[in-house]
């Protein structure tokens, strides 16, 4: 997400105009709960970060019934299914331009007919993570604490990231950011 932000300041710079706006001269230990809803663009970037780069990048299932494709052909049950959330993610068909960092695909307008499972960064289903509401809100604290303080850029010094290829989608070598302090603070 971070790293996101710093290769988009005018996205960058949405978050960190939305987080003053929420604090409004309060202190980020004040954020509430409840106030966290109103963080709608920074939610969007969310979002648009576990598109690209979901954290776990397939899941399995056993299948509890025979499923039918539409050609026809019978999953019967009992086979274990894999599902590439990286996969889906990255569909041309359900995402135009799947490489391209832009939050406004999850703005209401944009996502309004998009079927919920072309997004799945937490799995669907009653199996889904238990402790993605969580994760959404411990994100945004950590967007608006880091905003509120810090300006992101990229370390271009260092080369441009690698996917580790593995369940786990992280990054070779890390992801290497410059917090700089906001124009006009010291």
């Amino acid at each position: 997400l971070f790293y996101n932000l710093a290769g988009h300041p005018e996205h960058q710079e949405r978050c960190h105009q939305e987080v003053q706006e929420l604090l409004a001269g309060r202190d980020t230990a004040d954020i509430e709960w409840e106030e966290l809803s109103q963080l709608s663009f920074t939610t969007m970037c969310i979002k648009e970060s576990l598109r690209l780069h979901p954290p776990v990048t397939a899941v399995s299932r056993r299948c509890t019934e025979d499923i039918p494709l539409r050609d026809g052909r019978v999953i019967p049950k009992g086979v274990i299914c894999l599902m590439s959330t990286y996969g889906t993610h990255h569909n041309p068909d359900l995402w135009p331009e799947p490489e391209v960092f832009n939050p406004l695909r999850f703005s209401p307008e944009n996502s309004k007919g998009r079927s919920p499972l072309s997004f799945i960064p937490f799995s669907a289903g009653p199996r889904n993570c238990i402790g993605q509401s969580f994760a959404m809100a411990e994100m945004k604290v950590a967007v608006a604490l880091t905003l509120s303080r810090f300006v992101l850029r990229r370390d271009n010094a260092r080369p441009p990231p690698r996917r580790q290829p593995e369940l786990i989608l992280r990054a070779q070598d890390g992801l290497w950011l410059l917090p700089e302090p906001p124009v006009g603070v010291a």
